[in-house]
């Protein structure tokens, strides 16, 4: 089992994050290892909207491809990731973007997972959590690259650290 958790503050608006998350086909732009993504199918299920995404990750040696059923709900900011197909045992990781009061949002991420083969579970165990990170700071930088000309509050611009925890 591998899980990992990460909490961010970023000045863009929840609506924004999430909107950058959701646009799961646009991954290989800018996520690292993320060589290729596909939506297979979308299907409006009461307020929520299910899709089922194919993501390719490539590492070295390394491709994987794997399925996931990806639900968004905008009405709660909550992006909840399951596992379909591939090389995994198990595989969920979750978002919550949440309005912070002075402005911006705070990020919530979580994902657990773990691989089949025990061998890759060591190796990619090993490098992931430094992966974790990288991930994590993709979509920052992604959003600064859309959305920095309009963030959320005048408080992040004063060029004050954004607070992070691991």
């Amino acid at each position: 089992m591998t899980a990992h958790e990460k909490t961010r503050d970023v000045p863009y608006a929840a609506e924004d994050m999430f909107a950058l998350v959701a646009a799961v086909d646009r991954y290989p732009d800018f996520l690292p290892w993320c060589s290729g993504a596909r939506i297979r199918r979308r299907e409006k299920i009461d307020d929520k909207e299910v899709l089922l995404a194919d993501l390719i990750v490539s590492y070295k040696v390394f491709r994987e491809q794997f399925t996931s059923r990806v639900t968004l709900d905008p009405e709660a900011g909550l992006i909840d990731v399951g596992y379909v197909q591939g090389p995994f045992s198990y595989l969920h990781n979750k978002w919550q973007f949440e309005t912070l009061p002075e402005g911006g949002c705070r990020i919530h991420f979580f994902i657990d997972f773990e691989f089949r083969s025990a061998t890759l579970q060591k190796m990619m165990g090993a490098m992931f959590a430094k992966a974790f990170g990288k991930m994590m700071q993709a979509f920052v930088d992604r959003a600064d690259e859309l959305y920095g000309g309009r963030r959320s509050s005048p408080s992040f611009e004063s060029g004050a650290p954004v607070p992070s925890s691991e």
